[in-house]
């Protein structure tokens, strides 16, 4: 509009919730306070109770270098989540799986609060038989079996060419011993290999492993699991049935279904079949390939020729997109998730352009509005 100037002031939320999970809990409580703190809010950070020695380490961070007015940190359960979710924060920021993002949700709803939820991950590989075939190999199997597959961004299972899926098979076994075990050691006395988190955990793993198996799916390796310690081997499994619960529901741990198709069409649909992942991992050594994949899926993030590193990359946004999330954070994109992006419009004294569309609607002025419209 003549004679006026607008800009964008970004203004901070006011009091923000922060709800992190237990997979890399200092990571993702960190990132998050960073940027609400750089946007100018308050915080409330509420850590997972399954890692309570993190918590404990975050607790006495916050306590040394904040105030309390400016940070404050809770350490509990869930029934204290649900009482802080109870209070009327300006923004709430949780990661976690979609069921329990639908309570945030609702319980943000009910004093209107904006909301950025990192959910599920369930997030495919698709390896066409155009793929360096090494790199795939050796990416997929850090992506998913590092911190025992308990991590959003791993690869949750892999849709593999049949022209190449016996060698991407064999390789990725050799793959994985290489990375886990040193002189033919097992997988259990491992330095490298994790565990899994708890007990509640280890018993979902497990009884999801077994309810696969049962409905006809075949292990190529692993299967074994030790409920004292919580181990559980690095699974591979074929022949899964996709109507199972394994994939419908996020694995989170070491356990990796290959589906195979023939035709790159029949991954593309049985991705599109299930609700949108968190990430999309494409190796393709063909652009044409790439290109298609990204037109006709959707996905929270992708990478091509790798798998999770989008994580790491601060300029890019990161978060889902409907069940595996809403809204995105990392760098500017944090900032501007903990933002109230407040228009400001400046306007000049005495006439203005907008002064031509007052009442009375006389003749004259019609005939400036229909000019108008039409230039539009």
């Amino acid at each position: 509009m003549l004679g006026t100037k607008s800009y964008i002031q970004y203004e901070p939320r006011g009091a923000c919730l922060i709800l992190s999970p237990w997979n890399y809990p200092f990571s993702l409580c960190a990132g998050p306070l960073v940027s609400a703190l750089a946007a100018g809010n308050s915080v409330i950070l509420k850590p997972s109770e399954f890692t309570p020695h993190v918590s404990a380490v975050l607790k006495r961070m916050v306590e040394q270098v904040f105030d309390a007015s400016v940070v404050a940190i809770f350490e509990g359960d869930a029934e204290l989540s649900q009482k802080l979710l109870q209070l009327p924060f300006d923004h709430i920021f949780f990661t976690g799986s979609p069921s329990v993002g639908k309570l945030v949700m609702k319980a943000a709803a009910e004093n209107l609060t904006s909301v950025t939820l990192e959910l599920g991950g369930k997030s495919p590989s698709i390896i066409t038989d155009s793929a360096f075939l090494r790199d795939a190999v050796e990416r997929t199997a850090v992506a998913k079996f590092v911190n025992n597959g308990q991590t959003c961004v791993a690869p949750d299972y892999v849709l593999v060419d049949e022209k190449i899926v016996d060698r991407f098979t064999t390789l990725l076994i050799e793959q994985i011993k290489k990375l886990f075990t040193e002189n033919n050691s097992s997988f259990e006395k491992s330095e490298h290999y994790c565990r899994i988190i708890n007990d509640k955990h280890f018993v979902r793993l497990s009884t999801l492993l077994v309810e696969t198996l049962e409905q006809g799916a075949q292990v190529i390796i692993g299967g074994e699991s030790d409920r004292n310690t919580r181990f559980i081997h690095p699974t591979i499994l074929t022949q899964v049935p996709p109507s199972s619960r394994i994939m419908h529901e996020e694995i989170f741990g070491p356990i990796l279904p290959i589906i195979v198709f023939n035709k790159l069409e029949e991954a593309i649909a049985f991705v599109n079949e299930r609700p949108k992942p968190l990430a999309l991992y494409v190796f393709s050594g063909n652009k044409k390939e790439q290109e298609r994949i990204l037109l006709e899926t959707s996905a929270g993030g992708v990478c091509i020729n790798d798998s999770g590193i989008h994580f790491l990359h601060h300029n890019l946004p990161f978060g889902g997109v409907n069940n595996s999330g809403i809204g995105k954070s990392h760098g500017y994109y944090g900032f501007l998730a903990f933002s109230n992006e407040k228009p400001i419009l400046r306007q000049r004294r005495g006439f203005t352009t907008v002064r031509a569309f007052y009442p009375p609607y006389t003749a004259r002025s019609k005939k400036i509005m229909e000019w108008f419209l039409r230039l539009f």
